[in-house]
């Protein structure tokens, strides 16, 4: 199994320095993916609080913020050579599908096939409406832009003629590196996730999922599955990200989810934390090896 770790980065205390060392080292001792969720602003009043945390709120530092997901992975692929590079996850709805296809192929291009677009319908109403979009379609949007995305990755010339994007004969280009184009991973626990992993995944993503759970999870994936008439192979990616406290002893229970990758996560970014907890992290490294 693999063993990614999902490190959001955050000013003030993610400097260009500590960005740079920390995927040189992270790479050096075996660690396979970096992870970065995203948020391009944040709000001191939102009408859904953040599902990740107990008070509902994002724990970013104070007068600190979230680095840009395209940026950081720009910056992190030069320090790098090896180590792939996911977003955990993409905010699709609140995005330019145009521009994000173009990001995301560029940022494959230039990694070698490093990258895992996973992505996600968001569950911040104040972004998304600041962003310029409706809250209650976003479902339906993120499907929209993803088959636009995915015809400009993968066919040399495209129409479109949807509710949200129209254009003719368009190209994009260069193509990405990774065949038939960057692999989507799709996150997220309501049954259109579900249905829109089986339609448009090379993977699924469930974040803050212990063994118990997942296999909950697992079993509406390959419900979702049957419903499209298809049954889930090897091929197709179960990523996991477990809760902070999660132990070696847990990874057995979840290789034998046939999870393929635990993204775990690095929590305080503050100096004296990550050290101790990247010798957490290569102690699972060597267990799952």
């Amino acid at each position: 199994m693999k063993i990614g770790v999902f490190a959001t980065f955050m000013s003030p205390q993610a400097t260009p320095q500590m960005i740079r060392d920390f995927g040189r080292r992270a790479e050096g001792m075996g660690i396979e993916s970096i992870w970065m969720g995203e948020h391009v602003a944040l709000f001191d009043k939102n009408t859904y609080g953040y599902p990740g945390s107990k008070d509902g709120r994002i724990p970013v530092p104070d007068g600190g913020g979230m680095l840009d997901v395209v940026a950081t992975f720009g910056f992190l692929a030069a320090a790098t050579t090896k180590m792939r590079l996911g977003t955990g996850v993409a905010l699709v709805p609140q995005r330019n599908p145009i521009y994000t296809a173009k990001e995301m192929c560029t940022l494959d291009w230039l990694t070698d096939g490093r990258i895992d677009f996973g992505i996600g319908v968001g569950w911040n109403k104040e972004e998304v409406e600041a962003c310029g979009y409706r809250w209650e379609d976003r479902g339906q949007r993120c499907d929209e832009f993803l088959e636009v995305m995915r015809r400009l990755w993968t066919e040399p010339v495209v129409d479109f003629a949807g509710k949200w994007v129209k254009f003719e004969t368009m190209r994009l280009d260069p193509k990405p590196i990774q065949k038939p184009h960057v692999p989507i991973i799709v996150g997220g626990y309501a049954d259109a996730a579900f249905r829109r992993a089986v339609k448009f995944g090379a993977g699924w993503y469930g974040f803050n999922l212990d063994p118990e759970r997942t296999k909950g999870m697992l079993a509406k994936l390959d419900e979702a599955f049957a419903r499209a008439g298809r049954k889930r192979d090897r091929k197709f990616e179960i990523i996991i990200t477990p809760p902070m406290g999660a132990s070696a002893d847990s990874l057995k229970a979840y290789a034998d989810l046939g999870v393929d990758r635990l993204v775990v996560m690095l929590g305080s970014q503050r100096p004296e934390k990550v050290d101790p907890r990247l010798a957490e992290i290569e102690q699972l490294v060597k267990k799952a090896a």
